[in-house]
């Protein structure tokens, strides 16, 4: 007889993959095992199972949750009503507070795709593209120029994400500027530059 889900599955649910973004980040993908992220999670190896069949199933759910949250994040964010640079700007802002306390998801993100079977890395790619779409779509906008004889657009839009992507790697909570201020920066370099560039 299948076991019946209880009713803190997702409560529980969410605080594995919080200690086993935590361990991922902090032991590696290879190296972090079901056993110790079930010990450190406080649940018996079996009942981890339960909630992950397998190290894939759960280095696929932390990866397509934080993706998705943050696609759903980005959507409500954006107001088709303003204008792009505006819009940039919100959005910007959105995925920069989305990384806050989030920098073990992250790294996951970053390092765990790489070691899952083709048909997970594709569905997580799908939600990618989804997200890298929506800020191009904006810079596109705001310089036409960038997607016109030599292509600049995907170039000018993975330097954003480069500069978003790894702020985790030097960004303190007590440092001299805060996520808001961040975000500006960010806005501001990305608009400028790209609109010097054609």
């Amino acid at each position: 007889m299948a076991r019946t889900r209880a009713a803190d599955f997702e409560e529980k649910q969410r605080s594995i993959l919080t200690t086993a973004a935590s361990t991922f980040a902090e032991l590696g993908i290879d190296r972090a095992s079901m056993a110790q992220i079930a010990s450190r999670s406080g649940v018996s190896k079996a009942l981890l199972y339960h909630y992950y069949p397998s190290k894939d199933a759960l280095i696929f759910d932390i990866v397509h949750t934080h993706l998705s949250e943050l696609d759903d994040a980005l959507a409500q964010a954006d107001d088709a009503n303003l204008p792009a640079e505006t819009r940039l700007r919100l959005i910007v802002g959105q995925l920069l507070e989305h990384y806050r306390n989030a920098d073990n998801y992250h790294q996951v993100q970053l390092t765990g795709k790489n070691v899952l079977p083709q048909e997970m890395t594709d569905q997580l790619r799908a939600i990618e593209r989804s997200i890298v779409a929506r800020f191009s779509t904006l810079l596109n906008a705001i310089n036409p120029k960038l997607d016109g004889e030599t292509p600049l657009l995907m170039p000018v839009t993975m330097s954003l994400f480069g500069m978003m992507n790894w702020m985790y790697m030097w960004f303190r909570p007590n440092g001299p500027i805060s996520r808001d201020a961040y975000a500006d920066i960010v806005t501001r370099l990305i608009i400028a530059g790209s609109k010097s560039l054609v």
